[in-house]
């Protein structure tokens, strides 16, 4: 059975971040987040921390692979962090598939904004 959810002010910031995030567009989505934020490299490995070091993580990663998130189901864990089962698409920026399936995020809400995201699990399908 699935937690609580979390507030709707944190399930609307969660869902601009993914929409804006699809859009490319990377000032929408870091305007929702702390100045020093922890994001997870996900692609190089390690961390980022911070909007400029995001925004030039996210820039080397867009000219390299086209990834496409979707969330799902919010819950609120008993720690006060909100996990986010996502549907995680990538491509080649010619649209080849190179990967398919479901992810994790939970975050991290300081202040109604993204302090932190981490990944805690993925089930690819391709």
């Amino acid at each position: 059975m699935p937690g609580p959810l979390p507030g709707p002010q944190v399930v609307t910031l969660i869902n601009e971040a993914y929409a804006a995030f699809n859009a490319r567009d990377i000032d929408r989505v870091l305007a929702g987040m702390t100045p020093d934020v922890a994001w997870p490299n996900a692609w190089e490995g390690g961390w980022v921390h911070g909007h400029d070091d995001v925004r030039a993580y996210w820039e080397r990663q867009w000219a390299e692979i086209d990834p496409r998130v979707v969330p799902g189901t919010m819950t609120l864990m008993p720690d006060g962090r909100v996990a986010v089962q996502v549907a995680q698409t990538v491509r080649t920026p010619e649209g080849t598939l190179l990967s398919e399936g479901q992810v994790e995020h939970v975050y991290t809400i300081e202040d109604g904004l993204v302090g932190r995201m981490e990944i805690t699990g993925t089930e690819d399908t391709v």
